[in-house]
């Protein structure tokens, strides 16, 4: 599993608006549907939905990390690797309002990951509220 490069974003407007088309589509054994995203820095994070033909429904965390420039001398300006919570990302600032919208899971790696996204974000807000008390 590697990076794939491209050399347009195909009429969508940023990296976040192709990585949401790209994982978002409708076929005969059911469909797949970004619930919510956010390109932060160079990570992508989502709720990606997946419901099934039977009915089945499982909302997981997708994980792309990205490279755009636009100027990128051999004309290759996006690129991205694309990962699942369950397998255990080292990237873990996926925010908590994405977060909220997964469904329980038992794989192991998806778990520990949560739980490591769930202690960044308190730390993020610690931190920020040390930041703005210190600043009175």
């Amino acid at each position: 599993m590697g990076w794939l490069y491209m050399q347009s974003l195909g009429g969508h407007a940023g990296p976040r608006d192709y990585l949401d088309a790209q994982f978002s589509f409708e076929n005969a054994e059911g469909r797949s549907k970004i619930l919510c995203s956010k390109l932060l820095g160079d990570t992508y994070y989502a709720a990606l939905e997946q419901q099934r033909s039977d009915g089945a429904r499982e909302v997981f965390a997708l994980v792309c990390l990205t490279y755009y420039n636009p100027r990128d001398p051999e004309g290759f300006i996006f690129g991205y690797k694309d990962m699942t919570e369950a397998m255990g990302p080292c990237a873990s600032d996926c925010p908590e309002d994405i977060l909220d919208l997964l469904t329980p899971t038992d794989r192991p790696y998806a778990i520990a990951w949560r739980a490591r996204c769930r202690e960044n974000a308190v730390a993020r807000r610690s931190k920020s509220s040390q930041k703005s008390a210190s600043s009175f």
